[in-house]
């Protein structure tokens, strides 16, 4: 099952490690320091040119990347409660 993020952008659930909120997360020096070590390491994509809501931290074969999307944290939530009740 896949999780749909935006933009036609979708992320394998079984990869996603965290759903992050845009405005409470990068208050944090680390995250603000995390999220541009990933984008040095072009390991960052924005899926949309509307401001992020949230970003989505996942795993893709031995690296790690993250997706910034322009649904809020609780939206991304519905979506994999929706898809775990179809399970």
């Amino acid at each position: 099952m896949y999780l749909h993020v935006g933009n036609n952008k979708n992320i394998r659930i079984k990869s996603v490690i965290g759903i992050f909120d845009m405005d409470n997360s990068t208050v944090s020096m680390i995250t603000r320091k995390y999220l541009n070590s990933m984008q040095k390491k072009m390991q960052l994509e924005s899926i949309s040119s509307e401001i992020p809501k949230s970003f989505v931290l996942y795993s893709e074969g031995a690296e790690y990347r993250v997706c910034f999307s322009p649904l809020s944290v609780s939206a991304l939530k519905g979506r994999l409660e929706e898809y775990s009740q179809d399970q």
